[in-house]
């Protein structure tokens, strides 16, 4: 049977279930998001060039049949552990390290061409004493040279209490059904905490307001700065079955709300048809997504907008 024929066959009785707790840390766009996607089989985490991408915990559920277990895996997609600055960095750090506890296995990702040190020494640091079971996941296998993501391997395995060591590349997946397999085989046995058909605890408004950023990231790259967001405003299924959104993109200053709307509304218009047919595509019906910019120069300390990301007010 494959993962996606989960616990149940119709020759025979239901399998022994395992059901445990993953988390994925590493510094900024490392592909912590890519792998959680890789591993559940589907999108349920946005990714983007751009550092910082994921700010909440988000958790994918990735399901797997070995050894006579149907074993659930909640993935704990964490914000990359960075030196916070501001009241929003701090959350997000706080929500990563949250996210590492009471985990069954910690898997510390990392970018072999960035290796970003400056992050992942401190880190490697925090982790050691840590009761966790832990593996060090050397990404970007497809793009890196052998020789020095052996030393690199090395070194960090030499610096943290690692389990294991695997080597993979996130993006095209190679290695990740290893590691997956072995992840799996971790999992305590125990009752599964989700329905079989639930890919993400993440509520539909959410997915909704992450897809439209994670196009905002894409089609506006460097022009448009870490400081932004999408909060939902409205989620309206109508009589014929399709379904309205209306969600407003908040930036800090008036010039970066033109740079979303661009020229005669050409920008903000191609970043709703990108998210629509994404959305449409995910929930499998019409979706109408409106769209619209405020200019909100300290958005970053309104404590209701934290409560909408999921992350908590840290002071």
């Amino acid at each position: 049977m494959t993962d996606e024929a989960m616990k149940e066959n119709e020759s025979g009785p239901a399998l022994p279930t395992r059901c445990g707790v993953v988390a994925v840390l590493g510094a900024p766009n490392a592909g912590k998001s890519t792998l959680v996607n890789q591993l559940v089989g589907q999108k349920v985490a946005i990714t983007s060039a751009k550092a910082q991408t994921t700010r909440a915990r988000m958790l994918g559920i990735a399901l797997h049949e070995s050894d006579g277990f149907a074993t659930q895996m909640v993935l704990v997609d964490t914000p990359g552990i960075f030196a916070p600055k501001r009241r929003l960095d701090r959350a997000m750090v706080s929500a990563a390290w949250e996210g590492a506890e009471a985990a069954d296995a910690v898997l510390l990702m990392v970018d072999p061409l960035k290796q970003r040190r400056h992050e992942l020494l401190p880190m490697l640091e925090q982790l050691k004493n840590r009761p966790e079971r832990k593996f060090l996941v050397l990404n970007k296998v497809d793009r890196a040279k052998k020789e020095p993501l052996l030393a690199l391997a090395q070194e960090l395995g030499e610096l943290g209490d690692f389990a294991e060591i695997y080597f993979i590349s996130a993006l095209t997946g190679d290695g990740v059904a290893e590691l997956k397999d072995v992840l799996a085989g971790l999992m305590p046995e125990g009752e599964w905490m989700y329905p079989e058909d639930q890919v993400s605890d993440a509520s539909e408004r959410l997915l909704a307001t992450e897809i439209t950023r994670e196009q905002l990231y894409k089609q506006l790259h460097e022009e448009l700065p870490y400081d932004s967001t999408v909060r939902p405003e409205k989620y309206i299924q109508r009589k014929d079955g399709s379904l309205e959104i209306h969600q407003q993109i908040v930036v800090a200053r008036d010039n970066q709300r033109m740079i979303v709307l661009g020229k005669g509304g050409s920008m903000i218009k191609s970043i709703g048809a990108a998210a629509r047919q994404e959305l449409s595509e995910l929930l499998g019906q019409k979706v109408h997504l409106f769209l619209h910019v405020k200019a909100t120069e300290n958005w970053a300390e309104d404590k209701e907008i934290y409560e909408e990301m999921g992350l908590d007010w840290v002071g």
